[in-house]
């Protein structure tokens, strides 16, 4: 958490803070990006590569990055090279199934094909611009390793928000920090014309835009709209930063935006009790195993989340063991960080882990012994889990996880083109979304890694689809 608090500050220190109460010129724009997300970066910096002017991001937090600066597993992309170099097969077909699996198959079928054909690209796009994405995992609910990411496992979103900063900076994109926009304004005609905001000082101002993308996140922070969605999650804990509040969900829905998904609310499974900290889901999918308080296996670890949710909430206590050994923590880099904030307990030996964690030793040698067993067989006899890597070399470690509120996958409804539909069915002109803000792409459920791939590839689209609509006016 240290080495993330950092960037947070870097990051911030580094991106310049505008009043926005400035001259006329200053408060008029080809684009305004309302967020400053992955989504609403990658908008940003594509729709200059599509030919906008003049670009302004608005960003009622003191720092760029919003949830994406948490996102740890990977960006999930079909046919890239990296996929290639480790003869790994998968298509657009395969990526699309699983996905739309994964969603209960209430996703937009259109949306996450858009997804999945553009998902190589985006990840060679990330490369020309910087990035690292040349490992490549395994996710839950996927057939194959498509979880891109820096080498050794080092968490994604970070890396990318840097990536994507650097970019911005590179071209002169104007950055509003402590910017809230609070509403997005339109003509007689319908035709988005600007957004209403406030600056640092508390101040209103107008920002004239030809065209907006809204990229301002979900509403996982908010406790009383989670609520109001799903009432049986008052109470859970949140992973999301406190910015994730739904503020573009009311904008748009002043506005006249139709909704898709909304009650579509997802806990993650692995979360640390009481603290509100994720344990990537890569930890499973480099071989970390789930076990109640009775130190035994309950579940395929690499199922959806939804599923993973449900099967801890049912053990006692409503939470469970994330167990894993020096060979899993050597794969993954993203890990340190668990160990720097004190979340792990060790033992040289099965048994003494057991014991720090208050399990029967016996109970959890046997689920291991048994467990590698399955590893040497290829089979796992039990849940049916892809079985890869053995559990048999200590030192061992356990961290204590529950679910949490993770992500929300209903929002504005948009087409492939990422433009906002309205409650008539048409596009709202001029206005464009990307990221959490929007539903459609995952359905009832969301695969991990799904969302970093969503951020860019629709963030891209949304930017682009702004760029080309300035142009036909």
């Amino acid at each position: 958490m240290k080495k993330i608090t950092a960037i947070f500050v870097a990051l911030a220190l580094l991106m310049p803070t505008l009043a926005g109460c400035g001259s006329a010129s200053a408060n008029k724009a080809d684009v305004v990006v309302i967020g400053a997300g992955g989504a609403g970066l990658s908008a940003a910096v594509q729709a200059h590569e599509a030919g906008a002017k003049k670009i302004v991001i608005l960003e009622k937090m003191p720092m760029i990055g919003g949830n994406s600066l948490r996102a740890t597993g990977g960006l999930n992309a079909c046919g890239t090279d990296a996929q290639k170099a480790k003869n790994i097969n998968d298509s657009v077909d395969l990526y699309v199934k699983d996905t739309m699996e994964g969603g209960h198959n209430i996703n937009n079928p259109e949306l996450v094909k858009t997804l999945a054909e553009n998902s190589a690209d985006a990840v060679k796009w990330l490369t020309s611009l910087g990035a690292d994405l040349s490992d490549v995992g395994r996710g839950g609910g996927a057939s194959v390793p498509r979880l891109h990411r820096p080498k050794g496992g080092a968490p994604v979103g970070p890396m990318i928000v840097d990536v994507l900063k650097k970019e911005v900076e590179k071209d002169n994109i104007e950055v509003r920090l402590n910017n809230k926009a609070t509403e997005i304004l339109k003509d007689k005609d319908g035709k988005v014309t600007g957004v209403e905001a406030v600056d640092k000082e508390g101040k209103e101002y107008t920002l004239d835009a030809k065209a907006v993308v809204l990229a301002t996140g979900g509403f996982g922070a908010n406790k009383e709209m989670v609520v109001k969605y799903q009432p049986g999650l008052k109470g859970f804990a949140t992973t999301n930063q406190p910015g994730a509040t739904g503020d573009g969900i009311v904008m748009a829905e002043k506005l006249g935006a139709d909704f898709v998904d909304m009650k579509e609310i997802q806990t993650h499974p692995t979360v640390v009790p009481e603290k509100g900290i994720l344990i990537t889901e890569a930890m499973r999918g480099n071989g970390a195993i789930m076990v109640n308080h009775e130190g035994k296996r309950f579940i395929n670890e690499l199922g959806t989340r939804d599923v993973l949710s449900k099967a801890v909430l049912s053990q006692n206590g409503k939470t469970a063991y994330l167990i894993f050994n020096d060979d899993v923590r050597k794969s993954l880099k993203a890990c340190e960080e668990y160990f720097t904030q004190g979340l792990v307990k060790e033992g040289a030996t099965i048994e003494e882990l057991a014991k720090n964690i208050n399990v029967d030793p016996a109970t959890l040698k046997a689920t291991l012994d048994t467990y590698n067993g399955y590893v040497a067989d290829k089979k796992d006899k039990e849940f049916n889990k892809p079985v890869e890597v053995s559990l048999s070399n200590g030192k061992y470690y356990a961290i204590e996880i529950t679910p949490a509120i993770h992500h929300t996958m209903g929002g504005v409804k948009i087409n492939t083109k990422a433009e906002v539909i309205g409650k008539d069915g048409q596009p709202i002109k001029g206005l464009f979304a990307a990221g959490e803000v929007t539903g459609g792409v995952h359905g009832g459920n969301r695969l991990g890694g799904n969302a970093v791939a969503d951020i860019v590839v629709f963030g891209r689209i949304a930017g682009n689809s702004a760029a080309e609509f300035i142009k036909s006016k």
